[in-house]
This record gives C-alpha cells, structure tokens and sequence, in this order.
C-alpha cells in the first residue's frame, strides 16, 4: 500500500509542476542563471543514469575492467561523440561495440 500511495504522491507531484508551467505560461519569467543552469539537466540527469549503469552493471562494487560490455560501449560511445557530435552515430557505434564486445569477449 506504501507503494501505491509514493506512486500516487510522485505522479500528483509531477501534474502539479507540469500544469503550473502550461497554466501560467509566459507569466513566468526566470533569471538568465536560471535559465543557463536549467541547459545543463538533460546532460546531468542522463549522465546520473548512464555512469553508474556503465561502472557498475550488476549493482554492486564498480568493475572497471575490459571484461565489462557496458563500460566499453559507454567509452566507445563517448569518443564517437567528442569526435562525430551526431547522436546517431554515437548510439548505433555504442551499441554495436556492446553487443559484439559482450558476444565475442565476454561471451
């Protein structure tokens, strides 16, 4: 029951903040800071996804070898995008090297 009512809270919550922001519009007008930092979550939040699940796959301690598929896709993936800067390419190259690296090394 615990759970349903977190799930319940979260999603009014989030209605809420969602609503505000079509309701009132143009009326709100944040600070240029504001508005610079605000840039900078979609790149924070994925990366506070993306790096624990490349680092440590299985939950547990952080394995930082080459036997881990998801850490060499992830550092293939990040190299194709500091050279190529096209999403793309960054997630067809990130996947292909995960898979073939996990069958052909791991597997």
């Amino acid at each position: 029951m615990n759970y349903v009512l977190l799930i319940l809270g979260m999603a009014v919550v989030t209605c809420l903040i969602r609503a505000a922001v079509f309701v009132l519009g143009e009326r709100i007008v944040f600070p240029p800071l504001v508005r610079t930092a605000l840039g900078f979550v979609p790149v924070t939040v994925l990366t506070a996804i993306i790096v624990p699940m490349a680092v440590a796959p299985h939950g547990g301690g952080a394995e930082l070898t080459w036997r881990n598929p998801q850490l060499v896709g992830a550092l293939a993936a990040v190299g194709i995008s500091a050279v190529t800067r096209r999403p793309l390419v960054t997630i067809a190259v990130g996947l292909a090297v995960f898979f073939a690296w996990q069958a052909f090394v791991t597997g």
